[in-house]
Parts: C-alpha cells; sequence; structure tokens
C-alpha cells in the first residue's frame, strides 16, 4: 500500500497580522513571527514528506523545499 500524497506546507503571511502555515487550503498553525513560522512549516513538511513553500509578503514564493516528494528532482550531471 503506497502512502497518500500529502499537499504542500505554505508560509503565508496571515490577513489577520503574523503568518500561517497552510496545508490543503487550511491554517494548520500561526505564528507571531515569519521565522517561527517557516520553522515549524518546515517542520510539517519533513514529518508528511512533502513541499514547503515559503512566501514574501506580497504572496510570491520566495523559497521553496522539498522533503521526500519532489516531483522535480535535479539531474545527476555525471
Amino acid at each position: 500500500m503506497t502512502k497518500k500524497k500529502e499537499p504542500p506546507v505554505h508560509t503565508v503571511p496571515s490577513k489577520n497580522g503574523g503568518w500561517d502555515n497552510k496545508q490543503g487550503g487550511k491554517v494548520i498553525s500561526h505564528h507571531r513571527t515569519k521565522d517561527r513560522a517557516v520553522e515549524t512549516g518546515r517542520q510539517e513538511a519533513k514529518r508528511d514528506s512533502t513541499e514547503h513553500r515559503i512566501h514574501n509578503l506580497d504572496g510570491r514564493i520566495s523559497q521553496s523545499n522539498s522533503y521526500g516528494n519532489d516531483p522535480n528532482p535535479p539531474k545527476d550531471k555525471r
């Protein structure tokens, strides 16, 4: 049996101030600082073996990390 693929974790600015981690469109955690939200989002993405996408204040993705389920793994140049 294969494990269900979990959606990516997105660290995004919250409409209420602070930062949220969202997965599948649902808020899974809220934090006062971006640094704390990024750390928690990384832990959640690692736990679920999925992507972690970190957004800027303008909503654009500034960084994306894969923790075990990379749809586009790097090609070996050897």
